[in-house]
């Protein structure tokens, strides 16, 4: 049997418009997948539901889709995407009167159950992850366009896979290996070059988006169209497995993948060949993310030019006291940023900030009374004082939280394009996620010189949020690095190279087949990227900053 061509054109709300259309035109394909949803979608997505309870779904879907549906239909591609949010029957319905319009009989089905938003009082949204049956449901009925709700991003692929193959829900280890394909894709340009440590190996100016070529028994290969911009490497891809994952078993509401078995090899220029996953029966519950308007958040950055910036800063958190005390902010934080350099050639770089967030259950506390109150000192305070952005009313924040129930609580459906509901059943086999025993660990490498150097010469990293923790995956790029990576990057030497984790719970994951260690750092992030808890709420570049950190790297690894 051929292998499945699956492609992705988005990887989040706000991905390229055109990425659509280059897909369809650039080679052949079978199903395109759209990823639009992350945490802080869900939460954008309640927002504007509030407003409109016919909106809650992408607004930009049906605005691409306009434009290639017809180009789609005359191929043959099935497209499949998460795009329907907080209201996948409402885009459906959208997509029907579009394809009306434009006199293409596209057959639109779309997935639900997974709203569970009544069961918890006072969430703006509360939503169980879903597994891909109910879009191989839809599939198998002949749909050319399914459109879902909240479901895990590998589902988009594990779905078309299942359909077009057969698979059960006892087929774990294909089921797998589709999962793992699915990770890689659902990111959209980050399997192929984009946010890749090693950027300067390719030309990454518009890297195009990547597709899986999977087989009958699970395995696949990862590529892109020919001619697009960026590269499918090892490297690429093991950046993306790594990102936002944990340990080595990662579970999902069809299969639990296990990361520790992952073969990943080079199969030509800008495939890579992706085999050896093994599958075990998912976990008895399914995850459900609910998001809550936290309260009120508000942000003064202050700017100390030159000298003094020490004393600049205590005198403006000495001024702003008073301000502070009338109505005390539940949380204040003051954050000192050191971007000014000495004897600088430009008044930017002569610069430091001085941010100061607050946040209440009260918009009154932390609105225009507290942002103002800076502009007060204009004329009485540091010299050289100004602030970057002139006061505001303060703004909603959003806190997240991952809870777990039993499959039965949701109702899993398909809605076929004719308006039959298909009942999705839970899986009748379940496991629990116990911890996986760490492999050996490989020998040390022979005693010798060593320089001291950023961890980023011998090694890559990715980063990423889950809810309030983040994890930082890192891989060696060669054995002998590996040797030395698996031994010196333990979990004291990673608190110590970024301080920020130290008074947190980290955890280390060994994958050994990836040449990988991923650290799982808990409560980093707050309440999740909705609260902008720090300064970087997604850490997006906490790998980044592992990697810039010297230590003593031995010299024949440089």
């Amino acid at each position: 049997m051929n292998p499945l061509r699956i492609g992705n054109f988005s990887g989040f709300y706000g991905d390229r418009a055109d990425a659509l259309r280059e897909m369809l035109t650039g080679g052949e394909v079978d199903v395109l997948t759209g990823d639009y949803l992350a945490e802080l979608t869900m939460l954008i997505l309640g927002r504007d539901r509030l407003k409109d309870p016919a909106a809650g779904y992408a607004r930009t879907f049906p605005r691409q889709l306009e434009d290639c549906l017809g180009l789609a239909h005359e191929r043959g591609v099935r497209i499949v995407t998460n795009a329907g949010g907080l209201n996948p029957a409402g885009l459906a319905d959208e997509i029907r009167r579009l394809a009306d319009r434009l006199g293409i009989p596209a057959r639109v089905a779309h997935v639900e159950g997974d709203d569970l938003t009544a069961a918890h009082p006072g969430a703006l949204a509360a939503h169980a992850y879903l597994g891909g049956f109910g879009i191989a449901a839809c599939l198998r009925a002949g749909a050319d366009v399914v459109v879902t709700g909240r479901v895990t991003d590998a589902a988009l692929v594990t779905g078309p896979a299942a359909a077009h193959f057969g698979w059960g829900p006892a087929d774990h280890d294909r089921l797998a290996g589709a999962v793992v394909a699915g990770h890689v894709l659902e990111c959209g340009t980050q399997a192929t070059g984009g946010n890749y440590a090693f950027f300067g190996e390719g030309d990454v100016r518009r890297p195009g988006f990547p597709l899986a070529e999977i087989h009958a028994d699970g395995t696949s290969v990862i590529t892109k169209h020919p001619g697009t911009g960026g590269f499918v490497d090892v490297g690429t891809v093991t950046a993306q497995l790594l990102y936002e994952t944990g340990g080595a078993r990662y579970a999902g509401p069809d299969v639990t993948a296990r990361l520790d078995t992952v073969r990943l090899s080079q199969d030509g220029p800008d495939r890579v060949r992706i085999e050896g996953v093994r599958g075990e029966a998912p976990p008895p519950t399914l995850k459900a993310g609910i998001n809550r308007l936290g309260g009120f958040r508000n942000e003064v950055v202050f700017v100390l030019t030159g000298l003094d910036i020490e004393a600049k800063a205590a005198l403006v958190r000495e001024q702003f006291a008073d301000a502070l005390a009338k109505s005390p902010p539940r949380e204040v934080r003051w954050e000192l940023v050191r971007t000014d350099r000495a004897d600088a050639d430009t008044e930017e770089t002569a610069s430091a900030l001085l941010r100061l967030v607050v946040r209440d259950p009260d918009q009154r506390v932390v609105g225009r009374a507290l942002s103002g109150a800076a502009v007060e000192l204009a004329l009485g305070s540091y010299p050289g004082f100004h602030v970057l952005s002139p006061p505001g009313n303060g703004a909603p924040y959003g806190v997240f939280e991952d809870v777990y129930v039993p499959h039965g609580d949701v109702d899993h459906m398909a809605v076929l394009h004719d308006g039959r509901r298909v009942p999705v059943p839970p899986p009748q086999d379940t496991r629990p996620l116990d911890t996986v025993v760490p492999p050996p660990l490989p020998d040390p490498l022979p005693p010798g010189p060593t320089r001291r150097a950023p961890l980023g010469l011998v090694a890559g990293a990715r980063s990423g949020d889950k809810g309030g923790n983040a994890n930082v995956g890192v891989w060696a790029r060669s054995d002998e690095a590996w040797r030395w990576l698996a031994r010196t990057l333990t979990t004291d030497a990673f608190r110590r190279l970024l301080p920020e984790t130290r008074d947190l719970p980290v955890t280390r994951h060994v994958l050994a087949n990836l040449r990988a260690l991923n650290f799982v750092v808990e409560g980093v992030l707050g309440a999740g990227v909705a609260a902008q808890a720090r300064f970087d709420p997604q850490a997006k570049a906490l790998g980044e900053w592992l990697r810039s950190r010297h230590l003593d790297i031995p010299e024949t690894l440089l």
